[in-house]
C-alpha cells in the first residue's frame, strides 16, 4: 500500500476508540481556490496527537491536530477554515487555497464499523456529519456523495479497486504487483506456472489456466476492471466473450490496432453481442506504444484507476449484480 485510504482512516479512529482514546474524525467540505485535497478527504486524530490522513501533506496537519484535539473538550462538532480567508494568519497552504475543515468528536464507532463492514462486504457505504455527531446514511440518487444536505455533511465510501489480471510473464507480474502496491485486490489468472509460483509466494490469489476452453470460476462487481496482458490471444478465445459479460466497469486486452481490429473481427464472429463488445477498450492505458513490462504496467494501471475515479458509485450500487465465469458457461 503506497498511501493511506479512506477506509484505513475509517479503521484509525475506531481502533483508538477501542482502546478508549478520544478521537476525532475531520472532513474537507469546501475548497476555495485550489487544494492538494479534494472534497470529502478525511483526518482520523487521536486525544495523544497521533492521527491518519492529510490535507496538505505537511503543511497545517500539526494545526489540524491541534485544533482537533481542542473539540474535545465540549464535544460538539466545529467548522474551520484553513488557508486563505482563515484567521490563522501564521497558517497557508503552499498553493494559496483556502479550505474548510469539519471536526467530528468522539464519532459513533458503530456508525463507523457499520460503514466499514458495508465497505468489506464490496457495498458502498455512506456516513451523515452532523452538529450532533457522525450516523450511518444510505446511499441513493444517481451521484456518488460528497456534499452538504440540510445541514450535514454526507459522505460515501467506494468498494475498494478490484483488478483481474489474465496473461503471462513480466507483464502480468508487473502489473499485479503494482496494481497490489496502489492498494487494488488483485487476482491473477494464468497458464504460466513460473509467473503464478512468483506470485503465490508473494501472497497473491492466483488461479492456474489448464485449457484454453475450460474457464474457472471468477466473481466480479461493478468495481471490478479485467485486463488481459496475453502475447497468445488463443487464450483469449474463451476467457474475453465470457469476461464481457460479466460486471465490471473496465475490460481491456493489449495489443497493437492491428491486433485490436482482429481481437474485435473474432469477437463478433464468435457471436458475442455488439452491445457486450463496445466495452471492450479499444485501446489500453495512457502512456503510447510501451514496450517494456513495467511501463506497461503502469500504463495500464493508470488507466484503469482514471476510469475507477470515475465511477458513478451510487448508480453502481443498486442490488449487486455479481456473476462468475463458471455461471456464464
Amino acid at each position: 500500500m503506497i498511501a493511506t485510504t479512506p477506509a484505513d482512516i475509517l479503521r484509525f479512529a475506531l481502533a483508538r476508540t477501542a482502546e478508549g482514546a478520544g478521537t476525532i474524525l475531520v472532513t474537507l467540505t469546501a475548497i476555495e481556490g485550489s487544494s492538494p485535497r479534494a472534497i470529502g478527504a478525511q483526518m482520523a486524530v487521536a486525544e495523544d496527537g497521533r492521527y491518519a490522513g492529510s490535507f496538505s501533506g505537511g503543511c497545517i496537519e500539526a494545526a489540524v491536530v491541534a485544533e482537533a484535539i481542542g473539540t474535545l473538550s465540549d464535544g460538539r462538532a466545529k467548522l474551520v477554515r484553513f488557508g486563505a480567508g482563515s484567521p490563522y494568519l501564521d497558517i497557508r497552504l503552499p498553493c494559496g487555497g483556502g479550505i474548510d475543515l469539519l471536526f467530528n468528536p468522539r464519532p459513533d464507532p458503530h456508525a463507523i464499523a457499520q460503514a466499514l463492514a458495508q465497505h468489506d462486504r464490496r457495498e458502498t457505504a455512506a456516513l451523515r456529519l452532523a452538529d450532533d455527531g457522525v450516523q450511518s446514511d444510505t446511499v441513493t440518487g444517481a451521484h456518488a456523495i460528497a456534499g452538504w444536505d440540510d445541514g450535514s455533511f454526507r459522505l460515501s465510501y467506494a468498494p475498494k479497486l478490484r483488478v483481474v489480471a489474465m496473461g503471462q510473464g513480466e507483464e502480468l507480474t508487473a502489473l499485479a504487483r503494482l496494481a497490489a502496491a496502489f492498494g487494488a485486490e488483485v487476482s491473477v489468472l494464468s497458464p504460466d506456472e513460473r509467473a503464478l509460483a512468483d506470485l503465490d509466494v508473494e501472497g497473491f490469489d492466483t488461479v492456474r489456466l489448464t485449457s484454453r476452453t475450460r474457464v474457472p470460476p471468477l466473481v466480479t462487481d461493478p468495481w471490478t476492471a479485467i485486463i488481459s496482458v496475453f502475447h497468445d490471444r488463443d487464450w483469449e478465445e474463451e476467457l474475453l466473450p465470457r469476461a464481457l459479460q460479466l460486471p465490471s466497469f473496465y475490460v481491456g486486452a493489449i495489443g497493437s490496432q492491428r491486433t485490436q481490429d482482429v481481437r474485435r473481427s473474432a469477437l463478433r464472429e464468435a457471436g458475442v453481442p455488439e452491445d457486450l463488445r463496445l466495452k471492450l477498450r479499444t485501446s489500453v492505458g495512457l502512456i503510447p506504444a510501451t514496450r517494456d513490462p513495467a511501463t506497461l504496467a503502469l500504463s495500464a494501471l493508470s488507466q484503469i484507476v482514471q476510469d475507477y475515479h470515475r465511477l458513478d458509485v451510487a448508480g453502481a450500487d443498486r442490488p449487486p449484480m455479481v456473476r462468475s465465469l463458471n455461471s456464464l458457461i
